[in-house]
């Protein structure tokens, strides 16, 4: 009986330690194109840590080919403004964004980083919050967006939980073989 107990209290943590928050939309009951041209484009970071943007981007484009997409570029570096003392997301978004359809690509895949962070105390469990999303840019429309926050245990990597987030993000991204018609 005992056994049991210990058994019932260890399921109940790991359910609560987990604790995670997603909401996705979908614009469309037609799936992405995978042969399609995809990008990169900037992810806003909306948070003390420098650099949460850049890190997301490049799970993102993980996630991506992942999921069958090989056609991925990404913004020149050039367009970088990943900083906290120079708040030009919106502009680099707005050239990155023509840039990609200067390179004929169909699919941007942007978004910003809500949380990237330790959070503070004894334990300083790790903690992200992304929203993503993908324009056809070929008439500029949002096809797909997601919503996430997770948090992990005190001894699980930062970067572990926001791929985890990631990863459960993506999964609600429709994709099929055959590019649509533009």
């Amino acid at each position: 009986m005992m056994n049991l107990h210990k058994l019932w209290l260890g399921l109940v943590v790991w359910l609560l330690a987990g604790c995670t928050t997603v909401m996705q939309s979908t614009s469309g009951p037609v799936p992405l194109a995978t042969q399609a041209k995809w990008a990169i484009l900037p992810m806003v970071n909306n948070t003390d840590t420098p650099q949460a943007g850049l890190s997301a981007e490049a799970m993102l484009e993980h996630q991506l080919r992942m999921h069958g997409i090989q056609d991925v570029a990404h913004y020149p570096a050039s367009m970088t403004r990943d900083s906290l003392f120079e708040p030009t997301e919106r502009k680099v978004t707005e050239e990155a964004q023509k840039w990609a359809q200067d390179q004929g690509v169909r699919y941007g895949v942007l978004g910003s980083v809500e949380e990237w962070r330790y959070k503070v105390g004894i334990d300083g469990e790790p903690a992200v919050g992304v929203t993503i999303k993908v324009l056809d840019l070929s008439s500029g429309q949002v096809v797909w967006s997601a919503s996430g926050a997770k948090s992990g245990w005190s001894r699980q990597a930062l970067s572990a939980v926001a791929q985890n987030l990631l990863t459960e993000l993506m999964a609600g991204l429709r994709l099929g073989a055959q590019p649509q018609a533009l």
